[in-house]
């Protein structure tokens, strides 16, 4: 089983200005060189809008999708963010995992944030999303999705876990980036993988701060930390080896 190289992008988001941001990303992206993966934060190319109506894409019709499956060429990574899509009336805030060659697997956030009124504009999605890319199981989540950890549960199949790297693409305030640290800490240790998380900087249309704090976790709660409140993009190795031997060592999954 090959490493994984992956890229994290903490970066600032311009309100509600889609091309702003595709342009700001653009540039940010001149920095990554030789990946198998980039995570940018939710919503993307928006920031975390209630404004569905007039923001919404279509999974036909997007210059959000169609930026990602460019990059996703250009660069011959995959790319994983979330976005506002709309479908058949209704509003999602809708992850996608996009492949090299343009391939699409999407992934709708199960948990809406009540305190900003989510669950008013969005449609929550019912289904756990593992994606294979470069033999690696992926499991995708965003952001509020992190406070509920059984809807993330790792557990085997087959005397295999389920996934190996779990996702959070998010838009977490500042004033509560303690839960955030933990919980994400917490999500790698339970279910022996490496635990992403990418989240915003800067102000958004709300006055909320952002301060990032995104990180790699690897299985024993060991944290990669980014500089708080400023855009940094890092990447990293995911050595296989280190999967297969922590899990040997330490079968904690088959206690379930």
């Amino acid at each position: 089983m090959q490493d994984l190289n992956v890229t994290l992008v903490q970066a600032n988001q311009i309100w509600e200005d889609k091309q702003a941001n595709l342009d700001h990303y653009t540039s940010l992206l001149t920095q990554v060189d030789n990946t198998d993966l980039v995570v940018l934060p939710e919503m993307f190319h928006t920031g975390f809008s209630m404004n569905a109506e007039a923001l919404a894409e279509t999974m036909d019709n997007s210059e959000g999708l169609d930026w990602l499956k460019k990059k996703a060429e250009e660069f011959d990574a995959a790319f994983y963010t979330s976005l506002i899509i709309k479908e058949k009336d209704k509003y999602y805030n809708r992850g996608v995992f996009v492949y090299p060659d343009g391939k699409i697997e999407t992934y709708d956030k199960r948990k809406s944030f009540g305190l900003a009124g989510e669950d008013e504009v969005y449609t929550a999605g019912i289904e756990r999303k593992i994606v294979n890319y470069k033999n690696w199981n992926i499991q995708l989540q965003i952001c509020y999705d992190l406070r509920f950890p059984e809807i993330s549960r790792n557990h085997l199949v087959n005397e295999t876990p389920s996934y190996d790297l779990l996702i959070y693409v998010a838009n977490w305030p500042e004033k509560r980036s303690l839960h955030w640290t933990s919980l994400l800490a917490a999500r790698a240790i339970e279910n022996q993988a490496y635990v992403i998380g990418v989240n915003r900087v800067g102000v958004d249309g709300k006055e909320l701060k952002y301060s990032g704090d995104s990180m790699l976790i690897d299985l024993l709660g060991n944290i990669n930390f980014f500089n708080p409140s400023r855009e940094e993009i890092n990447s990293y190795t995911l050595l296989y080896s280190d999967l297969e031997s922590i899990r040997k060592a330490l079968p904690f999954l088959k206690d379930q």
